[in-house]
């Protein structure tokens, strides 16, 4: 049998379902409607769908078949009318029969549910995580020491035994079927430490000008599917998942969205070869298999793993991918399914990271169509809250900054005492010679010296930058200019130089006084 493409719209009293089946024999078509369950049946389609709330089949319902373009469309009548259908645009959960589920060995099956069970589930939807309040991370029980689990909802384990070639090139941790999830943390930090380049970070923080352009991308978000994305949900597989840890399903999932949103900023929304490799770097679910236990270990990896592997390293562009990955989850679980979707269509076309499909992807997929959007909320409200320092980071990024910023003055320094006549300070004794003029006549040569100064200083002048109290050379880099007005703030080196330059000036006018004075006696 084949499962039809088709598409789900409503209004305040009917639900509408368009069901592409060129090939249908239409003799032979049955449609049946019970509950909340719908099915279709006419060789070689079967469509079966597990609606969000109940419709009926009171004499109200209609169905038409468009021979020219192969498609039934029924209109079946809601049992509460203006209930408001939820999901219709997740296929996957749609498609899902109820009953069948999937989780960690032995596998449960979900049979018809009691009165208890359904209260037992709206007490657990209602339930409210604290994002800020680090849980007890999962302890591994005695028997899985030989076999640490990995993958989506830690749910896999063995993977990479049989997969040695493949992990080099996609997993940075090393044997990861034999080591634990501290292990994993710990190993993960102590390579982006020794990763770091603070000649790199220094270049992307002054030399930004590549950086300032991607800056103000904004990205397009569309809440509508694609023909190719709804197909892609038509295939994927149709289940349920039984979560021991929710909160670190949903880190996980931040952690994902946030190296992804990092891509998506660098190439402008047109994703390149390098693509697969970037997302799987920058995550650390993906290329190091772990997990976490709060939003700040989550944020915190993000930022130090942007600043350590990628093409641009730099804070402020980091920044702005975190408030990208706010936007992604402010628009709910449909936002969130097509990004998932991109990936995964990412790493299909790239061998090997194909495997990470397997491995996380495609269980995200399934699992965020049926994603309590309440606890989506909640989690979007931490990340957007939680405020990320330098400091936090453990790079000791304002310990380089103000380093940094220290040698640039002091080389500024240096160069200005090297080049005095850039330097210009007001002195009194331009006043006095003003008042004396009436008694002292120019001679011929000292006016012609006195023009050449002058226009040696006017000179000098177009080649500066006059600032209070100095004037400094001009300078293309406009941040080392900026550090160079910093000078001001060194009060104690000015004030010396100013006295210097005001004691050599007042012995030079006093000699020419008294030379003056002898020559009209």
């Amino acid at each position: 049998m084949l499962t039809p493409a088709f598409e789900i719209k409503q209004d305040d009293t009917y639900i509408t379902i368009i069901i592409k089946a060129p090939y249908a024999r239409i003799t032979d078509t049955e449609i049946f409607i019970e509950g909340n369950e719908f099915r279709f049946h006419s060789k070689p389609y079967f469509l079966r769908l597990s609606l969000p709330g109940n419709i009926v089949e009171d004499g109200r319902e209609q169905a038409k078949y468009d021979a020219d373009i192969g498609s039934f469309t029924v209109t079946v009548p809601k049992e509460t009318p203006g209930q408001l259908f939820e999901g219709l645009d997740m296929i996957t959960k749609l498609l899902t029969n109820k009953g069948q589920t999937t989780g960690q060995s032995p596998l449960i099956e979900v049979l018809n549910e009691s009165t208890d069970d359904k209260q037992a589930d709206q007490e657990e939807e209602e339930e409210e995580f604290d994002w800020h309040v680090e849980q007890t991370p999962y302890a591994e029980k005695e028997l899985s020491l030989d076999c640490p689990k990995y993958g989506f909802a830690s749910q896999k384990s063995g993977v990479f035994t049989r997969l040695q070639d493949e992990i080099i090139e996609i997993v940075d941790l090393k044997n990861p079927d034999q080591c634990s999830i501290s292990d994993r943390r710990e190993k993960r930090e102590m390579a982006e430490q020794q990763k770091f380049d603070e000649d790199y970070y220094l270049a992307d923080l002054y030399e930004d000008d590549a950086v300032k352009d991607l800056l103000s991308y904004n990205p397009c978000l569309t809440e509508s599917f694609s023909d190719e994305d709804k197909e892609m949900m038509r295939n994927l597989p149709k289940k349920e998942y039984l979560i021991d840890n929710k909160i670190s399903t949903y880190l996980g999932l931040v952690d994902i969205i946030f190296a992804y949103c990092y891509d998506v900023r660098s190439t402008e929304g047109e994703h390149n070869v390098e693509s697969s490799w970037t997302i799987s770097k920058l995550s650390s679910t993906l290329s190091w298999l772990d997990t976490f236990i709060s939003v700040e270990e989550t944020l915190r990896a993000c930022y130090r793993r942007c600043l350590c592997y990628p093409l641009y390293r730099n804070w402020e562009f980091t920044v702005k991918v975190h408030h990208d990955v706010v936007q992604i989850f402010n628009g709910g679980r449909q936002t969130l399914l097509k990004c998932l979707l991109d990936i995964h269509r990412c790493f299909s076309e790239t061998y090997p990271h194909y495997l990470l499909n397997d491995l996380y992807i495609t269980d995200y997929c399934v699992w965020i169509q049926s994603a309590d959007s309440k606890q989506l909320q909640s989690l979007t409200e931490a990340i957007k809250k939680f405020n990320l320092k330098k400091f936090d980071v453990g790079l000791d990024l304002p310990l380089i900054e103000s380093q940094t910023k220290e040698a640039m003055i002091d080389d500024a320094i240096e160069n200005l005492g090297k080049d005095v006549s850039n330097i210009k300070i007001p002195h009194d004794s331009d006043d006095d010679s003003s008042d004396s003029s009436g008694e002292y006549t120019e001679t011929d040569d000292e006016s012609t010296d006195s023009e050449c100064s002058s226009k040696s200083s006017d000179d000098d002048r177009d080649n500066t930058i006059e600032i209070p109290n100095l004037v400094v050379l001009k300078s293309e880099n406009k941040n080392y200019v900026k550090d160079v007005e910093c000078v001001n703030d060194n009060a104690e080196k000015t004030r010396k130089t100013d006295d210097k330059f005001d004691e050599n000036n007042t012995k030079i006018t006093d000699e020419g006084h008294k030379k003056i004075s002898l020559e009209i006696k």
